[in-house]
């Protein structure tokens, strides 16, 4: 008796935290002989969102880090740092606009560089998905999983990014280029300084840009039944409603 009402507590307080964060375990959790309501078991939604996630990294990942994957997508394209817009601008206006897009096609190359880096950390943060994970991101919004991976993963990505963005900057002199443009700007009179250092700017725009696209893919994956590459995808996003 003592571990039923143990188990029925447990129960209990794992269904009222996941109404409060929206799991809407009403529908999808009702726990008859270790499934639910859509006829799914447990590990079974848990394999298949890790799935729809391989598949999202797999295809972000790669359209990011061929050539031009960011410099040609206007959806993640890295611009010209916002402090550094006016500096651009005034090189512009004395014909030095080959300079900069020179430089903003050397801070898109570093991007694309890093990215080739990214799916074994994705991969980590996948394999510790936990049940409540899976049925939050199931039942949660078209950009629930990649918002599961940004806030597991956007740290690790970070670290492993920046030498790579550096080690591309440099390599093609745009760290030392745009340090001296930026610190001739800001020796003008009463103009406000520019930060010279842009490879966490270039770091963190680079993991914005893949989260944008793993988004892409994870909600073709909700919305259109013929991006559910495996059996088990279409299973589970099917009998979700997905």
């Amino acid at each position: 008796m003592k571990h039923k009402i143990i188990a029925l507590t447990l129960f209990s307080l794992l269904s009222a935290t996941a109404s409060m964060a929206q799991f809407n375990l009403g529908k999808v959790f009702d726990k008859v002989g270790g499934k639910n309501s859509t006829g799914l078991a447990e590990n079974e939604i848990v394999q298949g969102l890790k799935e729809a996630l391989n598949v999202g990294i797999s295809n972000g990942s790669a359209e990011a880090s061929k050539v031009d994957g960011f410099f040609k997508n206007e959806l993640i394209k890295i611009a010209v740092p916002p402090e550094a817009q006016k500096v651009a601008e005034t090189l512009r206006k004395m014909g030095l606009g080959a300079q900069v897009d020179k430089f903003t096609l050397s801070l898109n190359r570093a991007a694309e560089d890093a990215a080739k880096k990214s799916k074994p950390i994705f991969v980590k943060a996948i394999t510790s998905m936990t049940v409540p994970d899976a049925l939050g991101i199931l039942k949660g919004q078209d950009d629930a999983a990649t918002q599961y991976l940004r806030k597991s993963t956007n740290d690790d990505l970070f670290k492993t990014f920046y030498p790579v963005v550096d080690s591309t900057l440099n390599l093609n002199k745009a760290t030392e280029y745009y340090a001296d443009i930026v610190n001739t700007y800001n020796q003008l009179p009463l103009v406000k300084k520019v930060n010279p250092d842009l490879k966490e700017y270039a770091t963190q725009k680079t993991i914005d840009g893949l989260y944008v696209l793993i988004a892409q893919e994870e909600k073709k994956i909700r919305e259109n039944p013929g991006a559910r590459v495996t059996d088990l995808l279409k299973k589970v996003f099917s009998k979700s409603g997905k």
